[in-house]
């Protein structure tokens, strides 16, 4: 697929939180007026709703698909909804992408399921993305999984063979290692050049940027849109300096978030800085997650200080 007609998704995405109310439900006006707030930040494309960061792998069915239509109601008219599709099961997943067509999403991004874990292979891989979006004509976007994630992350021949299906206009970029995130852009340039390779390692984002970019899928987006922007901006326009003092704001906070073990806390940690912030009034996660170490919390509060928050 030519991507010249899908130039509009280039740009910021802030993947976005889902707030939840004491039952674990969700918090739909606390939902609205997040998404709200960070699609009309100065910069930002589109929002990735229901992505790792809105607890996909949480949800079920209909609250997946509750979240789009609060999306879709509450967003400006031109904002580009990316609607990330985690399930085990490729015929779920084409439910999911069914439903998220039906509720006003620009396009879907297919996560691999986290039985993924224990094998995968190009073949399984392909069959899975065929099936979820066979009854849809939503433009996709891949997701890479980071170095350290195991057989979630594509080899490089798998990726080579996804990025040449016909739906496919972009990647989330997140291998989370530099080297890797350039050896699968070039990979990506040579065999399916129209496909955006968007570098989406909340970590990395200035080593990824100037490497190269049409933009990012990223949950950092959704605590601090005008940082993410402005690197991005910076880096566009050549602004080496600018770009570094976004950097440093930005860093102390990106790895308090992801770069701070135990990792699968990031979710949590996102959510307990849009707290801090008074954005959103709960931090409540679904179990099995449950609330964060007080020494988390100060930790949050210190990177949310250096970032100027």
């Amino acid at each position: 697929m030519s991507s010249e007609p899908f130039d509009h998704f280039r740009g910021i995405h802030a993947a976005t939180v889902c707030p939840l109310l004491p039952d674990g439900s969700i918090d739909e006006d606390t939902l609205a007026a997040h998404l709200s707030s960070v699609s009309r930040a100065d910069g930002i494309t589109g929002l990735l709703i229901n992505g790792h960061a809105g607890e996909n792998f949480m949800f079920g069915r209909e609250d997946k698909r509750r979240v789009v239509e609060i999306a879709r109601q509450a967003c400006p008219a031109h904002t580009l909804l990316v609607c990330g599709i985690n399930a085990e099961d490729s015929l779920e997943a084409q439910r999911h992408v069914d439903d998220a067509a039906q509720a006003g999403a620009d396009a879907v991004l297919v996560f691999p399921p986290f039985s993924w874990a224990l094998s995968q292979d190009a073949d399984l891989a392909v069959r899975h993305h065929r099936i979820a979006t066979a009854n849809s004509r939503l433009p996709l976007f891949l997701y890479q999984a980071g170095v350290r994630a195991g057989t979630l992350g594509y080899t490089a021949d798998v990726l080579e063979r996804l990025v040449q299906l016909p739906n496919v206009i972009g990647i989330k970029e997140g291998s989370w290692e530099s080297a890797a995130y350039e050896a699968n852009r070039r990979m990506v340039q040579r065999v399916a050049p129209n496909v955006m390779v968007m570098a989406s390692g909340d970590e990395h984002l200035l080593t990824c940027f100037a490497i190269g970019t049409e933009g990012s899928l990223v949950s950092l987006a959704c605590i601090t849109p005008e940082l993410v922007v402005g690197l991005y901006r910076a880096m566009e326009a050549g602004d080496l300096a600018a770009a570094r003092a976004f950097n440093d704001r930005i860093y102390q906070l990106a790895k308090a978030i992801y770069g701070t073990a135990p990792g699968g806390h990031a979710n949590a940690r996102l959510k307990a800085c849009l707290k801090l912030l008074g954005r959103i009034p709960s931090d409540a996660m679904r179990p099995p997650m449950g609330p964060l170490p007080a020494d988390e919390i100060a930790m949050l509060a210190q990177a949310l200080r250096a970032a100027g928050l």
